[in-house]
C-alpha cells in the first residue's frame, strides 16, 4: 500500500513510534542458521534505511546526520558469525570510517555509527545478517483485582481493607522497562513501608556515544569491550547506569503507572488501586526519557541486563509497555530477537500489542501489531474496556487496541519476501481508564510530564487535594496499561508454581481466558485475562518442570500433573458470573491447539529455548553461563545465547488437539478464518471438534513435517489488501500516522480514545 506522506514525515513518525532497548555487553553470541556465504546487500538492509540512503537530502532524524558533507547513520548490525567477540566485523566498521558503541548478549549484534554510503558494503559481508536503523522509541500509553479474578478464593482474599491472605507475587521479580519508577510512591512499598524497588538502572543512550564517552559522529572508536562478572569494566559500566535512590526518576510518569498496575500496593487509600501482584519485587529499568521517547539500542541493553541478572535476582517477568514500528520479520527484527532471548533465559516477557487499531478517521486496522509484540515467544496483550464496572459480561476490546495478524516481512534464502502472518494478540486485559500511580517529585509540587499536560482529564483531582506526594493517582488507557496486568498475573502464577516455564505461563493464561462474544482471534486472541482459572491450572502442575527442562531430563510426553492432582474444571466464576475457559492455545505462530494433553503430558514446545513461529521453521536457542566467581556460583550470569535451526525433534505429542483446520478460509463477511469469533471456535472445541493427533508434530532438519499441519491459505491475507467492508490491512506496519503518539497530549478523537479511554 503506497503511503501518501513524504518520506521525511513518514520516517520521523516511524521513529517516534520506535522502541529500543540496549543489551548488557558481556561476551555474547546469538546466531540464526542462515547461510554464511558472501552475498549482496539486497534484503539485508531495513527498508526505511535503504530508502534514506537514496535520498538527496538527509531528513531530520535521531539516527542520521550530515558530517563534513557526508551522510552518517547510527545502526544496529545483526551478525552471522561464529566469533562471539565479532572481531572482524568490528574491525570492518572501523575501516569503513565508523565507530562501534556496544556489543550485545541477547542479540549477536553491534550498535554502530557508519557513513551511509558504506552501509551496502557492510551489509554485503558474509558475517552480517541485517542492518537496521537505531530507531527512536516511545511508550505505548482495585477494580483490576476484582474484574480479573485476582480477588477470589483461588488467588487471595481480604480480611480487612488493608490485610489479605494468598498470592501476591512475593519472591518474584518483575522488570519494568519504561520511563522510570517514582521511588517514594507508596504503591511501591511493602507492608513495612519499605520500597520494593530492588534496583533502578538508567539505560538512556547506553548503546550510543554519549554513555561510552566518545564523539557521537566521529569514526574510529571501538568501545565495545567485553564485560564479565567481577571485571573492572563491568564495575564501571554498572556504576555508570546505576540510578538507585534518585529522586523523581520518572519525569514522564508512564513507568510508575505501568508498574502500579502490575504490582502496586494501593489499598491504603480509597479508591483502592492495588495491582495484580502487590508484593512482587520491582526492577526499574529506565529506557525512555522525560518525553516518553528513547531508542532501540537502549531497550536491547536493558533486556541484556535482565538476562544477565535474572537468576541473581529471581527476575521471572519482564514488562515492555512500549513499541517500535518495524517492517521486519520477527526472525530478524533486533528488538524481537532480544525479547525472545530473554524468554530463552527463563524470563516471561509481556509486551503491549500497540495502540494502532484505528485509522485517524475511525476505520478498523488489521495487521497493526508492533515490535516486539510480533514475536511468537512473547505474550502480546491487547486492551479491553471494563465499561466502568467489575462485571465481565459487558467487557469489549478497545477500538484502539492493535489487531493481528503480524505483518513483518522475512526475506528467505531465495530472496523472496514472505510476510509472517502470525496470530496476535495472545489475549486481552483491562486497559481502559485504569487508575494508578501518578509520579511527582519528592515534595509533590512537580508533576510528571504526562500529568502536567492533561491535568483536567488524567489526574484524579479529588484525591490529590487530600493526599501526600507519595499517593497521587491518575487515569491512563492503552495496551501499555493492559500489559502490566498480565505481567502481574504471570508473577502470581510463578509464585503459585515456580516450576512453570515462560511458554507454559503463556499457554495457561490463554487456555483459561474468557472469550468475549463476537470478537475474533486477531482482535482478542484467546480472550480476556482470567487470573482465577489460571492460578488453579498452574497449581495442578508439577513444580519441577523448569529445572527438569533446564537439565534436559524432561522427556516428551512425560506426566505434568502434580501427584494427586487432576485437571481443574474449565469453568470460572468471577463476581457472580460463570463462564467457560477458551481452551485455546496458539503455537507455531499460526497454529491453534487445544485439549488436556497440553497440560497432562509434557510438550517439547514448553521448553523456552525452542522458537516455533511460522515460515514452517523452528529454531533452538542454547544459553550458556559464566563459570563460578566471587560474585555468584556457576550458571548464574548468562554469557551467550546461540540460535540455530532445530534438528529432528518432536514438537507436540499424540493426543493434542489441532484446531487450525476449524478456522477455514478467511472471510470477513463470513466471519471465518482470521475473523472467526474466538467464542465460536472455543465452543466447537468444547463439544469435541478438532483433530486429535495420533502422531503429534515433528521436525526434520528445521522444517515442520507433520500430520495435520497445513499452512492453510485461510490464514494468509493478501499483501496490502484493502477490504471493501472498510477494514484496512496496512502493509508492513505502516499504520495510521494520527495514532503514532498514542498517549501524548493532543487533539483528535482517535488519539483521545487511546489516552483517555473509550466509553
Amino acid at each position: 500500500m503506497k503511503n501518501p506522506l513524504p518520506f521525511t514525515v513518514l520516517i520521523e513518525r516511524r521513529v517516534v513510534r520506535a522502541l529500543g532497548h540496549l543489551l548488557l555487553a558481556t561476551t555474547a553470541l546469538i546466531l540464526v542458521a542462515f547461510p554464511a556465504r558472501a552475498q549482496n546487500s539486497e534484503g539485508k538492509i531495513a527498508s526505511d534505511l535503504q530508502e534514506l540512503i537514496t535520498l538527496q537530502k538527509t531528513p531530520r532524524l535521531s539516527w542520521a546526520r550530515d558530517v563534513g558533507g557526508r551522510r552518517h547513520i547510527k545502526a544496529l548490525v545483526i551478525a552471522n558469525s561464529s566469533d562471539p567477540d565479532l572481531r572482524d566485523l568490528r574491525a570492518a566498521v572501523l575501516a569503513m570510517g565508523g565507530s562501534v558503541y556496544m556489543r550485545f548478549v541477547s542479540v549477536s549484534a553491534l550498535s554502530v555509527m557508519i557513513p551511509a554510503d558504506r552501509v551496502a558494503a557492510l551489509a554485503s559481508r558474509a558475517d552480517v545478517q541485517t542492518v537496521s536503523p537505531n530507531r527512536a522509541t516511545a511508550r505505548m500509553a482495585s477494580a483490576v483485582e476484582s474484574t480479573t479474578g485476582a480477588m477470589s478464593p483461588a488467588v487471595r482474599s481480604y480480611s480487612s481493607t488493608m490485610a489479605y491472605t494468598g498470592l501476591d507475587g512475593s519472591g518474584v521479580g518483575i522488570a519494568v522497562l519504561d520511563s522510570g519508577l517514582m521511588p517514594t510512591h507508596r504503591n511501591f512499598q511493602n507492608a513495612s513501608g519499605k520500597s520494593r524497588i530492588v534496583r533502578a538502572v538508567d539505560f538512556q543512550k547506553v548503546g550510543d556515544a554519549e554513555m561510552m564517552g566518545v564523539n557521537a559522529w566521529k569514526g574510529g572508536f571501538d568501545v565495545s569491550a567485553s564485560l564479565y562478572p567481577g571485571s573492572r569494566t563491568m564495575a564501571r559500566y554498572e556504576a555508570a547506569i546505576a540510578n538507585d535512590g534518585v529522586d523523581g526518576v520518572d519525569s514522564y510518569g508512564h513507568g510508575s503507572h505501568v508498574a502500579s498496575v502490575a504490582a502496586g500496593r494501593g489499598f491504603y487509600q480509597n479508591p483502592d488501586t492495588t495491582g495484580l501482584a502487590p508484593n512482587a519485587s520491582l526492577f526499574d529499568l529506565k529506557v525512555l526519557d522525560e518525553s516518553g521517547l528513547g531508542q532501540v539500542s537502549n531497550v536491547i541493553a536493558a533486556i541484556d541486563w535482565v538476562i544477565y541478572n535474572a537468576r541473581r535476582h529471581n527476575i521471572r517477568v519482564m514488562n515492555l509497555s512500549l513499541a517500535a514500528d518495524s517492517t521486519e520479520s520477527y526472525l530478524t527484527d533486533p528488538l524481537a530477537r532480544a525479547a525472545r532471548s530473554a524468554v530463552a533465559a527463563g524470563v516471561t516477557v509481556v509486551v503491549a500489542g500497540g495502540n494502532f487499531g484505528l485509522t485517524a478517521d475511525g476505520r478498523e486496522v488489521f495487521g497493526s501489531i508492533s515490535s516486539p509484540a510480533h514475536d511468537p515467544n512473547v505474550i502480546t496483550v491487547g486492551s479491553s474496556n471494563m465499561k466502568g464496572t467489575v462485571q465481565r459480561a459487558d467487557d469489549v476490546v478497545n477500538h484502539f487496541s492493535s489487531r493481528g495478524p503480524t505483518r513483518g516481512v522475512f526475506v528467505d534464502e531465495r530472496g523472496q519476501r514472505v510476510p509472517d502472518h502470525l496470530i496476535k494478540p495472545d489475549l486481552v486485559a483491562p486497559g481502559n481508564q485504569l487508575l494508578g500511580a501518578m509520579a511527582t517529585n519528592k515534595k509533590g509540587n512537580q508533576w510528571s510530564q504526562i500529568a502536567q499536560g492533561n491535568k483536567d482529564r488524567l489526574v484524579y483531582n479529588k484525591l490529590y487535594k487530600n493526599s501526600d506526594a507519595g499517593s497521587t493517582l491518575m487515569f491512563l488507557s492503552g495496551t501499555s496499561i493492559a500489559a502490566p496486568a498480565v505481567a502481574g498475573a504471570a508473577a502470581l502464577l510463578l509464585q503459585a508454581n515456580p516450576g512453570l516455564t515462560p511458554p507454559l505461563v503463556k499457554a495457561i493464561l490463554q487456555y483459561s481466558a474468557q472469550p468475549l462474544p463476537g470478537l475474533s482471534m486477531v482482535q482478542q486472541g484467546a480472550g480476556l485475562l482470567n487470573v482465577e482459572g489460571a492460578v488453579r491450572l498452574a497449581r495442578a502442575l508439577r513444580t519441577d518442570i523448569g529445572t527438569q527442562v533446564d537439565a534436559g531430563t524432561m522427556a516428551a510426553g512425560a506426566p505434568l500433573l502434580a501427584t494427586g492432582k487432576t485437571m481443574p474444571l474449565p469453568l470460572s466464576t468471577i463476581n457472580g458470573e460463570s463462564f467457560r475457559w477458551s481452551g485455546i492455545v496458539t503455537a507455531g505462530g499460526n497454529q491453534v491447539l487445544s485439549g488436556e494433553a497440553l497440560f497432562t503430558r509434557f510438550q517439547p514446545i514448553w521448553d523456552p529455548r525452542l522458537v516455533w513461529g511460522g515460515h514452517n521453521r523452528a529454531h533452538q536457542m542454547t544459553v550458556s553461563y559464566w563459570p563460578q566467581s566471587d560474585l555468584a556460583p556457576a550458571n548464574t550470569f548468562v554469557r551467550s545465547i546461540v540460535q540455530q535451526a532445530l534438528g529432528n525433534e518432536r514438537l507436540l505429542t499424540p493426543g493434542v488437539v489441532l484446531a487450525t483446520g476449524l478456522l477455514g478460509s478467511t472471510s470477513f463477511v463470513g466471519r471465518a478464518g482470521l475473523f472467526m469469533p474466538t467464542a465460536t471456535l472455543s465452543g466447537w472445541l468444547a463439544s469435541g471438534s478438532g483433530l486429535v493427533m495420533s502422531e503429534g508434530i515433528v521436525m526434520s532438519e528445521g522444517l515442520v513435517m507433520s500430520e495435520g499441519l497445513v499452512m492453510s491459505e485461510g490464514l494468509i491475507l493478501s499483501e496490502g489488501l484493502v477490504m471493501s467492508e472498510g477494514l484496512l490491512l496496512s502493509e508492513g506496519l505502516l499504520l495510521s500516522e494520527g495514532l503514532l503518539m498514542s498517549e501524548s497530549s493532543g487533539s483528535g478523537s482517535a488519539r483521545d480514545s487511546v489516552m483517555f479511554g473509550e466509553p
